[in-house]
């Protein structure tokens, strides 16, 4: 099992080059960022953890620009977009960051993605939310492209460029891992076995356990082998029995949340966490 840890960084919290000497130094495998490019002010999106919107949210650091920071003061820890909203950037911008990342990191990026979930944030880029997961589909499939091919083209119904060259390409071959976040379903379970290396859900906030045999149906029905599929949460407790119980489902990466807060308080988190995740670094 592989333990990661996930913050939102922003500009009133630890900095992404001292958590990521902070993880690395305690044995953790990976730092995941969330992504917010925006919060419009309407709030007509409730927030699916229900209550008030966190202040943090609306202050997120670039992911790739704080992964990058973050790259260039440690040597093996992998760095994730945790996730990505992928259907909000375009692709041809996407994949040179991606890639650029991966480049500079020595191919240590870990390409987590989503469709989001603020219909408000979604629609100042030109998204509609009904077709959120068409927009992230196509996008992602088009920055695979511009990754493999050395000329690469695409023609979709929200894509389209013709022939192009675009360099870097990733380190990692072909791509770097592709994980798809969100809660599983039909829908969602279709686009992983498509176009995805590995599923991420949120702890708690489904039955994930339950799911996992719709995924691997899914799979075979789509002549997939399943146990191609990577399974991983975000958001697991620093708890040793649930990380255990992951485990045992055939999960093979955790990441525990920290708080988005300054350095003293992130480290007494991590301090927290040392006993219950001891056993499960690798």
């Amino acid at each position: 099992m592989h333990i990661g840890a996930m913050i939102f960084l922003t500009d009133r919290t630890i900095g992404p080059g001292e958590i990521a000497v902070e993880l690395e130094q305690r044995g953790f495998e990976s730092l995941w960022i969330p992504e917010h490019t925006h919060i419009p002010t309407g709030r007509r999106t409730p927030y699916p953890g229900g209550g008030e919107l966190p202040e943090e949210y609306r202050r997120t650091l670039d992911p790739f620009v704080a992964l990058a920071t973050a790259a260039t003061v440690t040597q093996r820890l992998v760095l994730g977009t945790g996730i990505v909203l992928v259907a909000q950037h375009h692709p041809i911008n996407l994949a040179k960051s991606a890639a650029t990342l991966d480049l500079v990191s020595g191919g240590r990026v870990a390409f987590g993605i989503g469709v989001g979930w603020n219909e408000d944030e979604m629609e100042d880029h030109g998204v509609n939310p009904r077709r959120r997961r068409d927009h992230a589909r196509e996008h992602v499939l088009a920055v695979k492209r511009l990754w493999v091919d050395d000329v690469a083209s695409y023609d979709g119904d929200f894509v389209r460029f013709g022939p192009t060259w675009s360099w870097p390409k990733p380190v990692q071959q072909p791509h770097p891992p592709i994980l798809m976040g969100g809660a599983g379903g039909p829908v969602t379970f279709r686009h992983v076995v498509e176009y995805c290396d590995g599923w991420m859900p949120i702890h708690g906030r489904r039955n994930i356990m339950t799911k996992l045999p719709l995924l691997r149906s899914q799979a075979e029905e789509q002549g997939r082998d399943p146990d191609t599929i990577e399974l991983g949460v975000f958001g697991s407790p620093a708890d040793a029995a649930i990380i255990e119980q992951y485990a045992a489902a055939g999960f093979n990466r955790c990441v525990i949340a920290l708080p988005s807060a300054g350095a003293d308080e992130v480290r007494r988190a991590l301090d927290a966490a040392a006993a219950a995740v001891e056993a499960f670094v690798v």
